[in-house]
């Protein structure tokens, strides 16, 4: 019998180029991986490390970020999404951008300057956990960012919300959460949680709202010391 882990890198196998044409041209999808990139910030030179990086929509904006004289790795545990992540470096002649086949909670990078994830928070278990991970791994004065989806507050986007749920649910591996009477909710405690622990590690931590409050980014420094950037 399968376990959940095997059935998701199937499913997400199975429709990566599907999920390539939507991670790259869904109307707001640049504005926001532009802003992801800007909450990040780093610097000419850096190590950065994208986790759960998919089919690489992340590279461009990275790499020109760090420029020729930084590195981008890419982190992703699906083969069918990183082949297509291969595909986009080596037709694109990306020599500083790399991907390797792991887990984002248990990364398979010995240092970084820092890290960003972007719709990946509501996939994984521990989230709170991962940021830690994440912050340890880039230490102090690392930059982390991270971007996500939700259930909107905004009086614009709320009456979407059913619209997202179901969109949630068709995009969801096979497993429990596709199960659940609502997986969105789940996603929403999963994103606080992330968001929560990066404002509670980091410093002038950078906050932007878009897509009629569907989409919610956060960046910043990592502090030091036992609460680390936040009180």
């Amino acid at each position: 019998m399968r376990d959940g882990t095997d059935a998701t890198q199937e499913f997400y196998s199975r429709y990566a180029r599907l999920y390539d044409l939507i991670a790259r041209r869904t109307p707001g999808v640049t504005g926001l991986r532009e802003s992801v990139a800007d909450a990040l910030d780093p610097k000419r030179g850096d190590v950065v490390v994208d986790m759960g990086c998919g089919t690489g929509a992340n590279f461009p904006y990275l790499r020109e970020r760090v420029g020729p004289s930084g590195t981008v790795v890419g982190v992703d545990f699906t083969p069918g999404v990183l082949a297509v992540a291969r595909d986009r470096i080596d037709g694109e002649g990306w020599e500083n951008v790399h991907v390797v086949r792991g887990d984002a909670t248990r990364p398979p990078v010995g240092e970084a300057d820092a890290v960003l994830a972007t719709f990946v928070s509501g996939m994984l278990a521990d989230p709170a956990a991962a940021v830690r991970t994440w912050a340890e791994l880039v230490g102090p004065d690392g930059r982390l960012a991270v971007g996500d989806l939700g259930r909107s507050t905004s009086p614009l986007g709320r009456p979407l919300n059913a619209a997202f749920e179901s969109l949630v649910r068709a995009s969801t591996p096979p497993g429990p959460g596709r199960r659940m009477e609502s997986p969105s909710a789940l996603l929403d405690e999963r994103l606080v949680a992330a968001h929560s622990e990066l404002e509670r590690l980091c410093t002038d931590v950078r906050r932007d709202v878009r897509a009629l409050g569907f989409a919610r980014v956060r960046g910043g420094t990592v502090g030091d010391g036992p609460n680390r950037g936040g009180t």
